[in-house]
């Protein structure tokens, strides 16, 4: 409308044919002014809606796309599906290393198998027969000695094949002691550590294989699949974009003047293009600094032209609003 009536104005100026009265050029500055007030009462912006982006966890290829772009989406619906041989194999090998870590606690908690205990105890007696026998014979060689019808070198043979039977005597009670007896408590805390480790592993591999599947994290529209099937998808690469389904919200810009008026909270009279009647919103946030202004042009004169950005919530029956669409939000008055 500014445009229009400078556009008039000229064209009345420039006229040989008229003649401007004074009422007629105050008329005209009136006119003027009041555009420029109106527009610098309103902050100006468009319609958003929150936006959710969802990345690959993992450098793998598309597989699938059950949903087209635009659809109506629900809250764990799948998205996209990325290729999982690789991942499939890494769970796998770690289920593998869970259950070998498993069985080995099992066999220190259950202790030795009944047939190791009765061989250990057949080794027992077999040398305890030996150890008896050999003490005899050196209580033999013994009496044979005194008697001078052995040598000295026979007694120390028979003593040292009596210490030998003891020892042997010996480690073989002592290993039916430790099968009878179980494993140490601290290999047993080591095994459980061990199997808790495997078993966290196979946790997050799932977790890893899981996310391979990437599903709507938000109920609303899906806006955008920016690969295709077949493609490479790089790690932490955006593969799809969620518009929430909630009410849109004004993104606008604030005139300076008004940047000490507003507080979130406040109540704002919101303008939709296209919509006849206007909307009260709610301010959730305003920048605390301004937007595309250089601060060497903060003087008197430019720093009226600061806009600070603001968002401003609309209520539940905005819902069925596009975002994209402009907006004007009324600034309060003086």
């Amino acid at each position: 409308m500014k445009r229009e009536l400078i556009a008039l104005f000229r064209h009345i100026a420039l006229s040989r044919q008229r003649i401007l009265s004074p009422l007629l050029v105050l008329s005209m500055v009136m006119l003027l002014t009041a555009c420029d007030n109106n527009r610098a009462h309103q902050a100006l912006g468009i319609l958003e809606r929150d936006r959710v982006t969802l990345t690959a966890t993992a450098n793998e290829i598309v597989r699938e796309l059950p949903v087209r772009e635009g659809a109506a989406v629900k809250l764990g619906d799948v998205l996209v599906r990325l290729d999982t041989m690789q991942q499939s194999a890494v769970l796998a090998r770690a289920e593998a290393e869970k259950a070998k870590a498993g069985a080995y606690l099992l066999r220190l908690t259950n202790g030795e198998r009944e047939e190791d205990i009765a061989a250990a105890q057949a080794n027992l007696g077999r040398a305890e027969a030996l150890l008896v026998e050999a003490q005899k014979t050196y209580k033999r060689m013994s009496k044979l000695v005194e008697q001078k019808l052995a040598s000295f070198a026979e007694k120390d043979k028979a003593r040292a094949q009596r210490d030998a039977a003891q020892a042997d005597y010996d480690s073989s009670k002592e290993k039916l002691t430790k099968l009878t007896n179980g494993e140490r408590p601290e290999d047993i805390k080591q095994a459980q550590a061990a199997l808790a480790a495997a078993d966290a592993e196979v946790q997050l591999q799932q977790q890893i294989l899981n996310d391979l599947t990437v599903v709507a994290t938000r109920s609303g529209v899906l806006d955008s699949l920016p690969y295709n099937v077949g493609e490479r998808v790089p790690k932490n690469g955006i593969v799809a974009t969620i518009q929430a389904d909630t009410a849109p919200y004004a993104r606008v810009y604030v005139p300076e003047p008004y940047r000490v008026k507003l507080q979130p909270g406040d109540r704002l009279i919101v303008h939709v293009d296209g919509i006849e009647h206007s909307f009260q919103g709610t301010l959730r946030w305003v920048s605390t600094e301004p937007a595309f202004t250089p601060y060497f042009a903060l003087n008197e004169q430019d720093r009226a032209r600061l806009v600070y950005l603001a968002e401003i919530d609309l209520p539940d029956e905005a819902r069925i609003l596009p975002a994209g669409v402009p907006a004007q939000v009324e600034m309060p008055d003086e």
